[in-house]
Formats: C-alpha cells, structure tokens, sequence
C-alpha cells in the first residue's frame, strides 16, 4: 500500500485525541444530574473519573510491550474501537455499579493509544521538528476538552436531553476515526529497528530508568495530577463555589483548552529551536503551578477567569510537547511505545488519585478548594526536582541506549 503522507497522519492522530477527551470530559459538566440520579455523595462522583483512569493507567505499559512487539497501529486501532463501544454502552447503563464498569472499559480501550500514537509519530517526525509535531497532535486534547464540555452541557441542560444523549452521540465518530486510522496509517519501524529491539532486551530496565527519565516520570505526574483534578472538578467548582449556571460551565471551562493551543505550538516551537529543554520545563512547570494557585485563591471572578486563560496557556497542554520531544531525544526510537507508556502510566497513577481525593476533601472540608492549592504544591515540587537532571547523558547510559554524540554541535541522537 503506497505511503500515507505524514500530514494525514497528523491530522487522523490530532483526530484521535480530540475524541479520547470529548468522551472523557462529557462527563464532568453533568457530574450534578448522574449524582441525583443516583444519590451519590463527592467521593463517589470523583471515583467515575478514577476508575476510568486506573484502568487506563493500567494498559500503558503492557500497551507498550504489545505495540512495539506485534504492531503499533493493530493495537491502537483494537483498543480504539473498544474504547467506542465502551463509549455508547456508559450511556446505557441501569445502575451506578454498571456505569463504573463501562467506564473502566473505555479506559481500557483507550489506554492503547498513547504510547502507540506517539511511537508512531515520534518515529515519523525529524528530531528537528518533534516538539511542533507533538504540539499540534496534543492540540486535539484542547479541542476535544472544549468539545466534550460545551456539547454536554449544551445538551443536557439547554436542549434537555438527558445525561446519557452525549455517550451515545460521541460514540459514532470515534469508531469511525478507529476505521480511518486502520485504514490510511502505517508503522515506520522497519526490520533493522526490530533487531535494534532484540539487541536491547538486556537494558531495557536501564533504559526506563535512568535519572532523567525518572525526573521526567515525576514532573509528569506532578502536572497530570492538577490538570485532571481541575477537569473533573471545575464545571461542578464553578456550579457549587462560583454560582455560575449549568449550562455556562462548558463555555467558561473550556477557556483552559483553547488557550493551551496557542500556547502549545508556540512551546512546542521554542522547544525545537533551544539547545537545553530543561529551563522551559521548569519554568513552565511553575507557571503553571502559580495559575492552580491563584484560580481558587481570588474571590475576584474576572480575575479566576485570567487564572484559567494564563493556566491553558502555560500549563500542562504546554508543558506536554516539551517533555514529549525530550523524551524522544534520550531514548532509542526502537523503545518509544515502551517508554511512553511508562511517561503516560506515570502520568496517569495521579489522575487515578486526584479526582476521588479532591473529592474527598471536599466532603471533608466543604470545599473543593484545598484540591487547587494541593496540586499547585505538587507542581512546585516536581519543578524542583527536574532541576536535578543531568545536563547530557553519562557515558554508560549512552552505550545501552544506542545513542551517540556529535561532537561538533553536542547533540545527542538514538541510533
């Protein structure tokens, strides 16, 4: 089959992410009408959210074995189309046991994806341009969180059409996009890059784990916690703390994701072009820290409305590109669904918390504020952190990684 152009690649990808978070964030503005449904206090709101995302945790580090091992395109297109099905049936569900079970299915399903998609990618693109490419992937997650909260609580509240009308609409597409991403995306991992695979067996545990790696898995876990603390939570913040009317929470929440995508390409850019990544992480990683701070600290609404903007823009839709393409640049092209599905899976072990916690203090406290100033802490401390990564990669690191050095521009590149 001829070779698909990569621009349709990067479009089918952006596609794909902008239904993975329609789907995941239809539910957060209608949290309200499925809790009166069926009398659920806080906790238990916040639990829909973390069994989808412990299931979803789950699938990325075998999803990397399997990609890199049997296909990467196979297995994503599989668990995509999994993750549809599981999408309408959320919808049909009778009681709150088997709602919980259909979400943990579509996590399931769509755990396959991250480290597939972007093994395939990061394959496809030019170390020179890795950052833009990634950032103009990851700008379907800004699309689809604007999608998902605008549609739900468009309607649920204004047209009335019930909870459930918004799992059965949003399945239809994202099986389709499975079917074209089967059909016109093919894998550029070639035989020679399959024995590289082989012949890296032995150092694969050295290989995920070398310090920067580590730090790398830290500070995203630091910045996945706010980000999806604050969009299981903020419609329903904004409902309960703010006064704000149900069907204005979708708009209002949805200012995060459209500032992140200017702010995403134009990071992901300056990635491309800076020698050293490590500043624009950190201080990205504060930026964003401050913005988690300040959203619940005023009581001046315009300026929560400036907190939110400033946060879409340098927060973690930003900060994602950067690490993305850093995390190609130290590790082995042959490796990547592997060491992505550990990035994800690190990431995702704080949304498995951060929903149910918030939550939880929540009921505790009488207000979900403690939650922001929680996950702008974390933020900081994973700052902090990433300060501690090395400059390069050390001599032996570099010889079980298969990268080597160009002396004269002192890049490092994955051979």
């Amino acid at each position: 089959m001829k070779k698909t152009h990569p621009a349709v690649v990067i479009f089918l990808f952006f596609l794909g992410w902008v239904f993975m978070y329609a789907d995941r964030n239809i539910l957060s503005p209608v949290m309200g009408e499925i809790g009166q449904q069926w009398n659920l206090d806080n906790a238990h709101l916040g639990l829909m959210s973390t069994v989808f995302f412990a299931a979803y945790a789950f699938m990325q580090i075998p999803t990397g074995f399997l990609a890199d091992k049997f296909g990467r395109v196979k297995v994503l297109v599989t668990g995509y189309i999994l993750f549809g099905v599981a999408t309408y049936l959320s919808g049909t569900a009778a009681t709150f046991v088997m709602f919980l079970m259909m979400r943990a299915l579509t996590g399931l399903g769509e755990g396959t994806y991250y480290g597939s998609q972007y093994g395939i990618s990061s394959n496809l693109t030019p170390k020179k341009y890795r950052g833009i490419v990634s950032a103009l992937i990851n700008s379907g997650m800004a699309f689809g969180i604007s999608l998902g909260f605008i549609s739900a609580s468009y309607f649920t509240y204004t047209l009335d059409k019930g909870w459930q009308f918004s799992f059965y609409l949003f399945a239809i597409p994202t099986i389709v996009i499975a079917i074209l991403i089967g059909l016109f995306v093919r894998d550029s991992q070639g035989g020679n890059e399959k024995q590289h695979v082989q012949q890296q067996e032995k150092g694969n545990l050295k290989l995920l784990f070398t310090k920067n790696h580590i730090f790398v898995y830290i500070i995203i876990f630091c910045s996945l916690y706010g980000f999806f603390g604050m969009l299981t939570w903020l419609p329903y913040y904004l409902q309960t703390a703010r006064g704000v009317d149900g069907s204005q929470t979708g708009i209002i929440s949805s200012l995060v994701p459209w500032a992140s995508i200017p702010g995403a390409i134009f990071f992901g850019f300056i990635s491309d072009k800076i020698k050293s990544k490590k500043p624009l992480i950190i201080g990205l990683a504060l930026a964003g820290a401050v913005c988690q701070l300040v959203i619940p600290y005023t009581e001046n609404y315009s300026l929560m409305i400036v907190g939110l903007v400033l946060y879409g823009l340098l927060g973690k839709l930003a900060l994602d590109p950067v690490l993305i393409s850093y995390i190609a640049d130290i590790t082995p092209s042959s490796m990547y669904s592997k060491v992505y599905g550990f990035f994800n899976f690190s990431g995702m072990l704080s949304s498995i918390f951060a929903p149910y916690i918030t939550g939880y203090f929540a009921d505790v406290t009488g207000s979900l504020e403690f939650g922001f100033y929680l996950s702008g802490a974390l933020l900081i401390v994973g700052a902090i952190l990433f300060m501690f990564t090395d400059k390069g990669i050390n001599r032996d690191d570099r010889s079980i990684l298969g990268i080597n050095k160009d002396h004269k521009t002192g890049e490092e590149h994955a051979v």
